[in-house]
Formats: structure tokens, C-alpha cells, sequence
């Protein structure tokens, strides 16, 4: 039932008293209607992770009372007549007019009001975070506007990317968030202002590149040629397949409404003891256009022709894989590809990275056989392209504390301190260091590995493998085994030798630009960053640029004398940006 058609009984508003923390200025009143009720994540200005998508049900009747029922894992307190109850997961209780609720004990505060004095409870609120609520009510209902804005954004990112790459990427003396803070409120609006948007957008050969995801919390530019998961179904879809650990149903719902339009959604996730172990594809008969009525099964879509894809699939089957098999998976599959390859001289010993968001129980032993495959790979003169140093990109406990989302971001950075804390990997650490996509102070769940010359790229790998035995697998038996434990599944980016016919695309709008060429000529790809400046020896005519939008800066930062990496166990006093520490509760 729509909300204009039900009857509202009262509200939810901030409510500012005593120590109440700089949380309820990112609170918005909550109208509640006679019947069904949810607060949660969303009715939040900003992300935070201790407050659950469905946080709160709650079940108002006529009289104004309301039931509360507690969805999310982390308690909330309710204050009525004088008393403070904490009602812990799955409790309930029943508030009446004026009693306050905690969303989370000592954070988002609110009282809950009649109709009739909404506007004089609103009064005892601070002026100033009522000016702050009605300005993020503002800027919500822009959002859509925004889409509108993409070409122009393009172009501001551009001339931000150049900038960085002209005047270097590090500011002396400041910690990240302090950059970014800069950043944000003095180089984005004083370059807006001064600099046009008459500049194109940015050349974008769809089927050779990736996008990162929309973060919210940060200024729009960042955002430029983001994706949400609404962003990726488009079109007549007629059949899906989502394979995520963790899926909330309602929020995916929420976010992606398309996908109730789609006739066969297959949804694969791993809890509650979830397995893949007998997973069977399930078959539909659909009809498709040209190709009429046709089973979905295994079978169908190895009747494709891949070859001339553009990317190479770097899968992960747990097993023991050996013979012939063993080249086919994790690591060993990544190697046998890259011995493939013809890469330019400039990348003879270059470096590696390993970023991700979990690190396993590893040895020194496993590093050099992993950093063996990863070095893989001939130069143009036919000599091997040679060992590689590696360094791993992770956010430190200060980066994690400055971040968007505070402590809460670490839940996404799951990594023990017995794993995170061995002496071998120091020599390793780097910073997560992301000015010149705005994203400094947005913790990374991304997984990517690559490996790079100043601001060029030899190959580039965004997977769902992070850095364990457990994903890439590990050589056994005088290495005639590979044992893997993890399915995993990740898109290697390759320099390669193109002839230029029609690519394939769900959509028209998507086709790449390469149909505009001459069918039948070849140009080569070069694989590039965002802040790559150009040099003359690239020909346009035989070369097509690919900038892909790499995360963090190249070259990174190794650790200084006072980083610390994040380890999500460790206990940590020092308040965040929303004044907690962490963990958030024990």
C-alpha cells in the first residue's frame, strides 16, 4: 500500500539532548504510518554499517502506539517515563508518544511525536541539524538529476586526473583524510568554478574497461562513470544469475527493481550452509530472438564463439587438479596465460600489486610461487619478462578510522591479526592511496592484481580472489598438484592485437567504438591508468588507448615507521570519525 494512501499517526524526528553525538545531524525524520513500518540504513544521510538495512520494524495501531521489533544484529535503547531499556536482537517493545529511541545505544537519537506537535518537538532539536536534515533532503531529491550530469562530470574528472598527474598525487604531511577533505571542498569547487565543462567526454571503449561501483558520501564527480547494480540489468533481460556470499533479498530488490521484471533470476550465496558442491545449472526453455525456442543449460553457452573476445576468465574449482588440469585453475591457469603473451620491454622486472580486502594464512614460501606466476610473461625480444617485486595495497587502522564510514568500513576488511601481523610481510605493505578518483577515504572491497610501469600497464586482473592458498591455490606433491579450496572467478585485462569487427553487446547503446573502424584492421590495445599523460610514440591511428580506471595511485607508498595495518580483531581506542571505537560493542 503507497504511503499517500495510508494514515500517518506520527513522526520521528532528531532529537538533540545532553552528550547526543554529531550522528543525529545525519538523521532525517522518519513519518510513521498506521500499520507496517521499517527504519533503517536508508533513513540515514550517511553509511553506517551498524545500522542495518531493516533495523526496526514497526507495527503502529490508531491509538498512536507502535510495537518495536528489533531486526538487525546490535541493540537499540528505549527510553519511556524516565527509564532507559536496551532491547537486544529479535526483542521487542512498545513506545507511545515522547519516548526516545536509540537507534544504537548513544547514537541516533529520536523522539517519537504526534502529529499534532511535530513542529514544536521539531523546536527542541538544534537548529543546526535541522538545517543540515532539510539540506540532505535537498540533495536527495537531486540525485536523479545527477545521471543527467555524467558528460559534464566526465569532464571535470578529466582535468582533476591531469592535474594530479601534473602536480604529483602525495601532499607532504597530510594524513589521507586530510587530503581529500582538502581536495573535496577546495580543488573540486575552485576548479569548477574556474574551468568550463565545453570538453568532451571522456573516450570509452566499453567492452575493453570496467567501472567501479557509486559510493555514497562522496562528491558527485567521483562518481563519474560509476555503476550501481541497477546500472549493470539493463534491456530485455530474460534470465540472471547473482552469485554473492552474503544477499539481502529486500535491499536487492530495493536497489535493482528491474530484476522483478526478469522471467528466471538464479540466486547462489553461501549462508546458512549454503554449498555449491552438487550445484546443477537448472535448465529453462526460452525463446530467443532469431534463435526461437532454445534450452538454457551448460551446453548452451558452449556453443558460443569466444574468440574474439578482448579478456581472459582466470577461474577458481576447489579441488586437487593435476595433470593437464592443473593449468586450467586458480594461479597455475593465471601463469599459463601470461606465458602467452608478447609485453613491451618496459615491463622486464616491473612490479607487481596485490590488492584485495581478505588475507589468508600465507607463508613465504607460497609468496615467491604466486609472485612466479604473476612475473609470467616474454618480452619483445623473446626473454622473460623476470620476477617481479610485489607490494600489497591495504588500508592501515588510520585510514580505516578516517574513512566514510568510520570503524564500521573494517567489517569489509576482514582480515585476523595472526594473519595480518607476520614480520615477513612488512617488506610488502603499501598505502591505499585513491586523490585521483576521489576515493581515498572509501574502504576498498574491490580485489585486483596487476602489474605496472609508471602510469602503464602490463595486464590488469579484477577477480573475487583475494590473497589466500584458498583461492589461488597452492603446489603440492613436488608441485604436480594444485590444491584450491575457493570457487573464484575474475576478468583479465591483456594488451592485444585486434581486428576490428563487430563486437558483441547486450545493447545497442553499448556497442564499442571500434565498430566505427574499418572492418579488418588491426590496432593494438595499450593498457593504461587514468592519470597517464600520453607520449609521442603512440600512434592513434593503430593504438587504441584503454584507461583503465585503477583504484589507487601507482607507484603506492610503502607504510611509514607509524602504520599499522588494519586487522578487523585488534581492539582500537581511538575514536573514529563518529566517536567510537572498535569493536563496536564487548
Amino acid at each position: 500500500m503507497a504511503s499517500s494512501h495510508r494514515v500517518r499517526v506520527g513522526t520521528l524526528v532528531p532529537f538533540a539532548q545532553g552528550k547526543s553525538g554529531p550522528s543525529n545531524a545525519s538523521l532525517l525524520s522518519i513519518p510513521i504510518f498506521e500499520g507496517s513500518n521499517v527504519v533503517g540504513r536508508s533513513n540515514l544521510v550517511v553509511v553506517d554499517k551498524r545500522v542495518s538495512r531493516k533495523h526496526l520494524s514497526l507495527r503502529a495501531f490508531a491509538d498512536g502506539s507502535v510495537e518495536v521489533v528489533v531486526e538487525g544484529p546490535n541493540p537499540i535503547v528505549v527510553r519511556s517515563e524516565g527509564q532507559a531499556r536496551k532491547v537486544c536482537a529479535q526483542g521487542r517493545a512498545k513506545i507511545v508518544y515522547d519516548d526516545v529511541l536509540e537507534l544504537i545505544p548513544g547514537d541516533y537519537i529520536m523522539k517519537y511525536v504526534p502529529m499534532s506537535d511535530e513542529r514544536k518537538s521539531s523546536a527542541s532539536v538544534d537548529s543546526n541539524d535541522l538545517k543540515k536534515g532539510k539540506r540532505h533532503s535537498e540533495e536527495d531529491s537531486v540525485v536523479a538529476k545527477r545521471n543527467r550530469q555524467v558528460m559534464e562530470d566526465e569532464a571535470l574528472a578529466r582535468t582533476l586526473q591531469e592535474s594530479f598527474a601534473e602536480e604529483g598525487t602525495s601532499v607532504p604531511g597530510m594524513a589521507c583524510g586530510q587530503a581529500l577533505s582538502s581536495l573535496d571542498s577546495a580543488g573540486s569547487s575552485e576548479r569548477n568554478s574556474k574551468r568550463t565543462h565545453s570538453a568532451g567526454p571522456l573516450k570509452d571503449v566499453l567492452p575493453l574497461t570496467f567501472r567501479l561501483m557509486r559510493v555514497q558520501g562522496l562528491p558527485s564527480w567521483t562518481n563519474t562513470s560509476a555503476v550501481t547494480i541497477q546500472d549493470v540489468i539493463q534491456g530485455d533481460v530474460l534470465f540472471a544469475v547473482l552469485s554473492n556470499y552474503m544477499v539481502d533479498i529486500d535491499w536487492l530488490l530495493t536497489a535493482c527493481p528491474s530484476l522483478r521484471k526478469v522471467p528466471h533470476v538464479l540466486v547462489l550465496h553461501g549462508e546458512d550452509g549454503a554449498s555449491l558442491e552438487h550445484l546443477k545449472w537448472p535448465e529453462f526453455r526460452l525463446n530467443l530472438p532469431v534463435a526461437g525456442d532454445v534450452n538454457i543449460n551448460a551446453a548452451f553457452f558452449r556453443k558460443f564463439d569466444y574468440s574474439s573476445s578482448t579478456v581472459r576468465l582466470i577461474g577458481s574449482v576447489p579441488g586437487y587438479h593435476v595433470g593437464p588440469n592443473m593449468k586450467r585453475w586458480g594461479h597455475m591457469k593465471l601463469r599459463s596465460v601470461l606465458e602467452e603473451c608478447v609485453f613491451e620491454k618496459q615491463f622486464c622486472k616491473s612490479p607487481l600489486i596485490y590488492q584485495f580486502s581478505s588475507l589468508g594464512s600465507l607463508d613465504e614460501k607460497w609468496m615467491s610461487e604466486f609472485a612466479c606466476s604473476l612475473s609470467a610473461g616474454k618480452a619483445e625480444d623473446g626473454s622473460p619478462l623476470g620476477i617481479g617485486k610485489p607490494l600489497i595495497v591495504w588500508p592501515t587502522v588510520e585510514d580505516v578510522r578516517c574513512s566514510i564510514e568510520g570503524y564500521a568500513a573494517g567489517s569489509c576488511i576482514p582480515s585476523p591479526q595472526k594473519n595480518v601481523e607476520k614480520d615477513f610481510l612488512r617488506k610488502y605493505w603499501s598505502r591505499w592511496k585513491a586523490d585521483h578518483v576521489g576515493r581515498c577515504r572509501a574502504m576498498p572491497h574491490i580485489k585486483t592484481f596487476t602489474r605496472y610501469n609508471g602510469q602503464n600497464i602490463a595486464w590488469f586482473l579484477l577477480t573475487s580472489s583475494n590473497l589466500s592458498k584458498a583461492a589461488w591455490g597452492a603446489l603440492q606433491k613436488n608441485n604436480t598438484q594444485l590444491m584450491i579450496r575457493s570457487y573464484e572467478l575474475g576478468v583479465l585485462f591483456l594488451p592485444k592485437t585486434l581486428q576490428c569487427v563487430p563486437q558483441f553487446s547486450c545493447t545497442e547503446k553499448n556497442r564499442s567504438n571500434q565498430d566505427k573502424l574499418a572492418l579488418g584492421k588491426n590496432i593494438k590495445t595499450k593498457l593504461v591508468t587514468l592519470c597517464w599523460q600520453g607520449d609521442e610514440e603512440t600512434d592513434p591511428s593503430t593504438t587504441e588507448v584503454v584507461k583503465l580506471p585503477v583504484p589507487y595511485q601507482l607507484p603506492p607508498r610503502l607504510y611509514g615507521a607509524e602504520d599499522v595495518p588494519w586487522s578487523w580483531d585488534r581492539r582500537y581506542t581511538k575514536k573514529d570519525v563518529y566517536g567510537s571505537g572498535w569493536p563496536r560493542h564487548g
